[in-house]
């Protein structure tokens, strides 16, 4: 695993503080001279400054500028772009172990965890003995809750992978198999559970609480319930745990929805109430220090400087097809159709009228929008929400939901709707799986999120998530005075040929660096426990 842990030793010096600390702040930068092992976890102030490192800045960039996105939406079939490679072969399931978002997604989660492991095992080890106990142990509830994070997108996305704890033994034997997925998801849920038991009710803007670390957990119960099961039914245990913990959240944290959607989405409501995990970024922190997202943007009009509008994803049309002529709220807050205004992108210009159809989400304006003078394309000042309360509500719905065919029971009715009833959309009376997976497509649409809920539904019910991807419309398309038109055949994202999917479809491939540097990891997948 060199590729991984090509950066471990330097961590091992620094201790996971290169990204970026918090004194009153998360966008505070410590001087890396002043940060050691021998002088540093000497109070609970210095466990702050280690775990706010966690959340955004270099641990995170690799995965979250280069591969959420493609990986959550273009791989599910909610976006395209037709201008570079290894996009397309996302699109058209032809991925090979060379593909770079892959690779990418795959170093990049496992910085993330080796960033987590130093910090869980310097507190562990080196902090004071001063340090009261309930400290340290949220300090370590903090990593271990990114840790599961991590390990949570490497376990939907490969399946079977290394579990790693301490990078420092990787230093005399850097050759590891992967671990079974049942493992890996043990794993997480042991994460998670600490988290949830020893992270307070509440803390300052932006940091974790026990009400994050039990939406997590709701989520990987409800997504492990499927896992190994046959004929379309689910762990019920697995499905209780995630009602129980997605419902303590819903009922007992006294957390609410942002009242609009649209929002959620602008970095002036930053941290807001409904999110329970957000990367934090910095405006001028430098070339893979922040946020980069901007580059997808549809136009250098609207992106700072008026520049890096590289890569503006396109919305399919089978996405499009999904939200109702109610749903504006949210279809103009997800992406953009020819003719729409938005007066907050360039408003100093006069807003900005879009030309064609791309993501919206993200794309929140230049430097002067925003307040941020030294805001540039790599460095956008919002901070995305990874997990937000609408995402818990809807998993307490299909939890209620479980194994049954349909469901008219009234909390989870009750919480489903307030996702609808928030977006100016009609309530339902019956929920089934279809009905809250279509929600949760558009709810969460650009969120990363859809081909996470169609892995979730391959480990029980390979038809139906065959189905899914078998009848997609995969292709682009063309609005004009309210009229869709699908992009014709030889134009950039018009129809081309798309590969049948299988079961092995729900699997990225291992990246081929990866198997150079670790032959062990084509081996079969072996017990953690």
């Amino acid at each position: 695993m060199k590729s991984i842990n090509k950066s471990i030793i330097s961590l091992l010096l620094f201790f996971a503080v290169i990204a970026g600390g918090c004194t009153e702040s998360f966008l505070d930068r410590p001087s890396q001279s002043q940060i050691s092992s021998n002088n540093f976890y000497q109070t609970t102030s210095d466990l702050r400054l280690a775990t706010a490192s966690l959340y955004g800045g270099a641990p995170w960039m690799q995965w979250h500028n280069s591969a959420l996105l493609p990986l959550g939406d273009i791989l599910s079939g909610n976006a395209y772009f037709a201008w570079f490679g290894d996009f397309v072969q996302l699109y058209t399931r032809t991925i090979t172990a060379q593909n770079s978002v892959v690779a990418s997604g795959w170093t990049g989660l496992y910085n993330v965890v080796a960033q987590c492991n130093t910090v869980i095992n310097a507190i562990q080890e080196q902090a004071s003995s001063s340090i009261s106990a309930t400290d340290k142990n949220a300090a370590i509830a903090e990593a271990k809750f990114i840790r599961a994070v991590a390990y949570y997108h490497l376990a939907v996305m490969w399946g079977a992978v290394p579990i790693i704890e301490d990078n420092r033994k990787l230093i005399q034997n850097p050759l590891l198999n992967r671990n079974i997925i049942a493992d890996v998801y043990k794993f997480i849920i042991a994460d998670l559970t600490y988290a949830a038991q020893n992270l307070p009710t509440t803390d300052t803007s932006g940091r974790v609480t026990t009400w994050s670390a039990q939406g997590m957990l709701a989520k990987v119960y409800l997504t492990a319930a499927g896992l190994n099961q046959t004929g379309g039914i689910r762990n019920q245990a697995y499905l209780d745990n995630a009602k129980k913990y997605a419902g303590n959240v819903c009922k007992n944290s006294g957390l609410s929805l942002l009242p609009d959607y649209y929002n959620l989405f602008r970095a002036q409501y930053n941290d807001n109430q409904e999110s329970l995990f957000a990367l934090q970024w910095a405006a001028g922190v430098g070339y893979n220090n922040g946020n980069h997202w901007l580059t997808y943007s549809p136009s250098n009009d609207i992106n700072p400087q008026k520049n890096g509008a590289w890569t503006p994803l396109a919305p399919t049309y089978d996405l499009y097809l999904l939200y109702s002529p109610k749903d504006t709220v949210r279809r103009k807050a997800s992406f953009m159709l020819n003719g729409d205004y938005y007066p907050e992108l360039n408003a100093a210009g006069g807003g900005y009228k879009s030309t064609g159809q791309t993501m919206k989400k993200h794309i929140i304006g230049n430097e002067k929008d925003n307040n941020a003078p030294t805001m540039d394309i790599w460095s956008s000042v919002e901070h995305n929400a990874i997990l937000r309360l609408a995402d818990v509500y809807l998993i307490y719905a299909e939890a209620v939901l479980g194994n049954n065919a349909s469901t008219t029971d009234a909390d989870a009715l009750s919480y489903f709707n307030k996702v609808r009833t928030r977006a100016g959309v009609d309530p339902v009376s019956t929920l089934d799986l279809d009905v809250i997976y279509r929600e949760r497509r558009i709810e969460l649409a650009f969120e990363g999120q859809y081909w996470i809920d169609l892995v979730r539904l391959s480990y029980y019910n390979p038809t139906k998530a065959l189905s899914v991807l078998s009848n997609q419309q995969r292709v682009t398309f063309k609005y004009d005075k309210g009229v869709a038109t699908t992009t014709p055949a030889g134009e950039a994202g018009g129809p081309q040929p798309i590969v049948t999917p299988t079961i092995g479809s729900f699997t990225l491939p291992i990246p081929a660096s990866e198997l150079t540097s670790d032959p062990k990891l084509a081996d079969a997948p072996v017990p953690y426990y």
